[in-house]
């Protein structure tokens, strides 16, 4: 049988957290808090290693790089900000959302970050050129988390509008890596399906690492497991 033992418990001053990020090789756990901290703890020695403070109010997300010193946030102040942890600072903002963000997250090669947010929009960032190269509209609702495929050129988004959709990003490599700007008529992603069977919003979804598979969450107290076929 699998059972689950709790290793050791955190406590901050802010009454919520929003969201987690394992570090992929340190014994490192990220937590942004409604409190506007980010902080950086040590699970396996129980101890703050470090805090972050720029964002203006809450940070709803939060990512590690999986090879460079870098962690992404995203906030209520509708700021993504790009952060060197040896460092100890911010090393800049992406600014385009016009509502919070909810989620962030780097891509596994590609110099990229997708964001989610209450706009309504997904949005593609090149954090190396610090531009946005594409701007993912038709949900209808808040927009409450978007995730990269771990492999194939995918993208998974959730959203209060009851729906899930899964866009095809592969478009998006035939933008030049050095353009600053999106010209008009460009590839861009396309939606590839429109998943519907909630009752209520949904909250989160997620890829499988290797079958082709999706799960999401949602108001209507339900986990929906669900099959891509093609893939």
């Amino acid at each position: 049988f699998i059972f689950f033992l709790m290793l050791t418990k955190f406590e901050t001053k802010s009454n919520r957290v929003k969201g987690l990020s394992f570090h992929k090789k340190r014994p490192w756990i990220l937590a942004s808090l409604h409190s506007g901290v980010i902080q950086l703890w040590d699970y396996r020695m129980g101890t703050l290693v470090d805090r972050f403070e720029e964002h203006e109010g809450p940070v709803r997300g939060v990512h590690f790089h999986d090879s460079q010193p870098l962690f992404v946030s995203g906030g209520d102040d509708y700021k993504i900000k790009l952060w060197n942890y040896k460092l100890h600072r911010c090393l800049f903002s992406l600014l385009g959302h016009l509502d919070y963000v909810r989620t962030v997250q780097f891509h596994h090669e590609s110099p990229w970050i997708v964001s989610a947010s209450d706009d309504q929009t997904i949005r593609i960032w090149n954090w190396q050129s610090r531009t946005c190269i594409s701007v993912l509209t038709g949900h209808n609702h808040y927009v409450m988390c978007a995730s990269f495929h771990p492999r194939d050129d995918l993208l998974v988004s959730a959203s209060l509008d009851q729906t899930l959709r899964v866009w095809d990003i592969s478009p998006l490599r035939k933008k030049s890596p050095s353009s600053d700007d999106m010209p008009f008529g460009s590839p861009d992603a396309v939606v590839k399906y429109v998943l519907e069977g909630h009752d209520r919003g949904v909250n989160w979804a997620s890829f499988h690492p290797a079958l082709p598979l999706i799960v999401s969450a949602a108001d209507d107290r339900q986990l929906k497991l669900w099959r891509m076929n093609g893939l």
